[in-house]
């Protein structure tokens, strides 16, 4: 179990500039944990906010557990983040002072067994700088068959 990720929010690299990454726990319920251990999760339209002195978790997708019945939980409830008072205070003045946005990249199961979500502070592209990254990725793909092919 260790290491493995259950969800990846590949578009992120696509409409931000990622910075500055920071493992995070998050506050789970029992039947989240089992559909997360069964691999099921989609934090690919997700944000974390800032509420109060929190950071939490908002529209991340973890769908019910089918034995859990009446026990069940909200699939798209806010989540608290589990940081370090000094973490949350620079993550929350850089989103007020400088705009920046917290994105979810990755959850994952680390070596002790427990659900943790990797988050970056985010600066949003312009269309011109997507269509630069998307030029630079298909050349980086062209250059490469062309050394393959030349052997």
């Amino acid at each position: 179990m260790a290491g493995k990720v259950i969800a990846e929010n590949r578009r992120a690299r696509f409409d931000y500039f990622l910075e500055d990454f920071t493992e995070a726990g998050i506050a789970l319920t029992g039947s989240e944990v089992k559909s997360l251990r069964g691999g099921k999760a989609n934090i690919a339209e997700s944000y974390a906010a800032v509420e109060g002195d929190e950071i939490v978790l908002v529209n991340a997708d973890i769908p019910p557990y089918a034995g859990a019945n009446r026990f069940n939980h909200e699939p798209r409830r806010p989540r608290k983040l589990l940081l370090h008072r000094r973490q949350i205070d620079k993550l929350i003045g850089a989103v007020q002072r400088e705009g920046r946005t917290i994105i979810p990249v990755k959850l994952y199961w680390n070596e002790k067994g427990l659900a943790k979500l990797e988050i970056a502070l985010a600066k949003g592209k312009k269309i011109h700088d997507k269509r630069q990254t998307e030029a630079d990725r298909d050349w980086q793909r062209d250059k490469a068959r062309l050394l393959r092919d030349r052997g």
